[in-house]
């Protein structure tokens, strides 16, 4: 007949490896997914500062694109009340027409160095 008990002392070291290995591979996995999480929580807050940028960047060029457009607006009802105080034809009409295109441009060219969207760290 049979020995009747359980594993001996000799397959201890073995049961005890095996053990450890196992806890290595929780740990790993747990680690793992600890990281994942953390990484998802970072894009995730990445991505909404993105969006905040881009709604701050919109609406300020939206008030750029106001306050250029009442400019404009203003220049020509001032050309239009000269026009009206002083008698069509003249040569210094379209002089000064000429000036305000150059003008318009010049605002253009400083208004694209501010279309650059900003990012917001640390909000959340």
């Amino acid at each position: 007949m049979g020995s009747s008990a359980g594993a001996g002392s000799g397959e201890f070291h073995v049961y005890r490896h095996l053990r450890r290995r196992e806890y290595q591979r929780q740990d790993f996995m747990d680690a793992m997914a600890e990281k994942q999480r953390l990484d998802e929580e970072f894009q995730k807050k990445l991505e909404r500062n993105k969006m905040i940028a881009e709604e701050q960047t919109a609406k300020r060029r939206r008030k750029r694109q106001k306050l250029k457009e009442k400019k404009l607006q203003a220049k020509k009802n001032k050309l239009e009340q000269k026009k009206q105080e002083k008698e069509p034809g003249q040569s210094q009409e379209q002089g000064s027409s000429e000036d305000d295109e150059e003008d318009s441009k010049e605002e253009e060219e400083k208004e694209d160095d501010a279309e650059e969207p900003s990012f917001v760290m640390g909000r959340g």
